[in-house]
């Protein structure tokens, strides 16, 4: 149990925790979450004892074992292997133990050493840690490398293994699947609903967060709350509560307005005062209720694309790969407006290849590509944040784009992906990896593409971010190819899936779900040097035939999506213009006689703005029915 008694912490001039009381129970599987800069990090540094509480204190059991992703991978030529049994600690301690007692050829010692390594299941731990290398992407050669050999990535997927081998009692894990691929994300979350331990998970996937978490802690206005159940249940959860708050606010406010207005009217007349001072006096007393407010900055959509052409891009027997070696072979692809196509795949096997080769930063080896003259490509991937120029600002960046512009309306734009007041100014320099991902997605924005490619879009984005990003593209009009471990995004976003796999990209018959089921079953095999991917029970003629049909149904759609949208728009433009008039009625100032006109008329509005909205739904039943039988 970790107890956290009166906590107040600060780093620099802000508060993380004020006063902050909450306790995590054994066992336990807590999702972390909470707007950047509010201390999620911060808790992790102060349970690992390195913050202390400014005040207050933490309380954790005796002879805790606890485990963390270390940050820093030494350079050793230690085996792949080796380095991750190194995280059980008391294995390591028994072996050299029992070096030392061979040596000194103690058999007592040597036998009750030997007894000690079989209680913890010392003798497995080879293969225990081989198993974890093979869940997070590393293949039996891999794991006998020197761990100094590795990139920068596949080191803290190391340094995850490590973790994950140390016998715990409580495992610390920040973000774990920012350097993972879908598949080692899915194995990983396999993993983790096994644990035995307490679990304490920062990490902005929705799908992992809801798969493994038994509990939120949610942290705001410098505290910690717990909340029972996964993510989605938290936002059920916190919804319910800030609607209940903002309903409260809100009548509190309305019998503010009144107890005012009673004291405003009578507290001259002698008749009247004691009443009046007596409604003043509860005035003062009443205990404010805030208002409930959303804390996300961001909100954005994509702008419809200039041109539409048919066919934007079509691979025709098309090979690729580097230094003249193939990793894809023969790919037969066609992208028409409307696609929504994510990749799925094994790490290596070409998924960003396929979309360098699409954005064509990577040529053809062999074969055929034909590019729409009004192609216009929106890429994103890690890489482009580096062309990000760090003297510059925002604002500098989105004017190099249009600088006819102006400036108000530039500035008013970066603001939807939260880049208002100074922050439009401040030089990119100094911001972090998530601030130079959003900009880079608002440039890519601004140009109004056809076909988006995304390589991983997530990576360093926030919740909310990313529940904005996915709102924006179940909309976008064009073509999106998406690679992402994100599987809530990947879901919200997608209709179809390509497996990349053994030098080919197929069409994957199936879902999310499928997919893991998949994987499941390949991690079941020994895997071959000629394994091929599923044969897909579709002639090739079949499955261009097939893709044409989509192709005009999509076309087809497109109209009534369009007005459906419209009308969408215009509901919300009725309802919000509704509200403002039912505020108006129920100031009781607009009853009294010298109101009259005005009272008349707010009546005469509401009741043809209803009788619009009601037209204007019926549209909308109509058009939604038109698209469900094209669909």
């Amino acid at each position: 149990m970790l107890t956290f008694n009166a906590l107040t912490l600060r780093r620099g001039v802000r508060t993380l925790f004020d006063n902050a009381t909450f306790t995590i129970h054994a066992g336990q599987r807590v999702g972390i979450t909470g707007a950047n800069g509010t201390g999620k990090s911060s808790l992790f540094a102060l349970l690992l004892g390195d913050l202390q509480p400014d005040t207050g204190d933490v309380q954790l059991p005796a002879h805790l074992v606890t485990a963390h992703v270390g940050q820093d991978t030494p350079a050793t030529e230690t085996p792949a292997i080796e380095y991750v049994m190194d995280g059980d600690k008391a294995l390591r301690q028994l072996q050299q133990a029992l070096a030392k007692a061979e040596q000194a050829e103690d058999g007592t010692q040597i036998g009750r050493l030997h007894s000690e390594l079989e209680a913890i299941d010392g003798y497995s731990a080879p293969a225990r840690a081989a198993k974890l290398l093979a869940g997070l992407g590393f293949n039996p050669a891999a794991q006998i490398k020197p761990v100094n050999t590795f990139s920068g990535g596949w080191q803290m997927r190391l340094n995850l293994a490590q973790a994950l081998m140390c016998r715990s009692d409580l495992l610390l894990l920040d973000e774990p699947t920012n350097h993972l691929d879908l598949d080692a994300v899915i194995w990983l979350e396999s993993w983790l609903k096994q644990y035995p331990g307490t679990l304490l998970l920062i990490s902005h996937d929705r799908d992992f967060l809801d798969s493994v978490t038994t509990h939120i802690g949610h942290i705001e206005q410098q505290s910690l709350k717990l909340y029972t159940g996964n993510y989605t249940a938290f936002e059920h959860q916190r919804s319910e509560q800030l609607a209940a708050q903002q309903a409260a606010h809100e009548k509190q406010q309305r019998d503010i307005k009144h107890l005012q207005h009673y004291i405003d009217r009578f507290r001259a007349k002698a008749t009247k005062a004691r009443q009046a001072q007596s409604r003043l006096k509860t005035l003062e007393k009443m205990e404010r209720i805030a208002a409930a407010h959303s804390d996300s900055p961001f909100s954005f959509q994509f702008f419809s694309p200039t041109k539409q052409p048919h066919t934007l891009l079509q691979l025709d027997e098309v090979s690729t790969g580097y230094q003249h070696t193939p990793l894809l072979k023969a790919l037969n692809l066609t992208f028409s407006p409307g696609d929504r196509i994510g990749l799925l795949g094994p790490n290596g096997a070409g998924k960003s290849t396929l979309i360098k080769l699409l954005a064509g930063e990577l040529p053809a080896l062999s074969g055929h590509i034909h590019r729409a003259k009004e192609l216009s490509c929106g890429y994103f991937a890690q890489h482009t944040l580096e062309t990000l120029k760090p003297d510059q600002t925002p604002l500098a960046h989105i004017q190099s784009l249009d600088p006819t512009a102006r400036e108000g309306d530039l500035r008013q734009y970066l603001g939807h992906f939260g880049f208002s007041g100074d922050m439009a100014l401040t030089k990119t320099a100094v911001f972090s990896g998530g601030e130079k991902a959003r900009l880079v997605l608002a440039m890519l924005v601004y140009q109004k593409p056809n076909l988006l490619l995304l390589d991983e879009p997530t990576n360093h984005l926030d919740l909310d971010m990313r529940h904005a990003l996915a709102v924006a593209l179940q909309s976008f009009d064009g073509a999106m190819v998406i690679v992402s471990h994100d599987r809530h995004m990947l879901r919200s976003v997608c209709d179809t899936f390509l497996l990349v796999n053994s030098s080919q990209a197929t069409s994957f018959d199936g879902d999310l779900d499928d997919y893991a089921k998949y994987l499941s079953q390949q991690l079941t095999q020994i895997p071959a040097a000629d394994d091929q991917p599923p044969p897909s029970d579709q002639s090739s003629a079949a499955r261009k035939q097939k893709k044409r049909a989509e192709a005009e149904r999509r076309q087809a759609l497109q109209p009534f999506k369009k007005q459906l949208q419209s009308v969408e728009k215009t509901m919300a433009e009725i309802e919000s213009h509704l509200k403002r008039i039912e505020q108006t009625l129920l100031d009781e100032a607009i009853y009294q006689a010298e109101n009259k006109d005005r009272l008349k008329a707010a009546l005469t509005e509401q009741a043809d703005l209803k009788k619009t909205y009601e037209q204007a739904e019926n549209d909308w039943l109509d058009l939604s029915e038109q698209i469900e039988k094209l669909n």
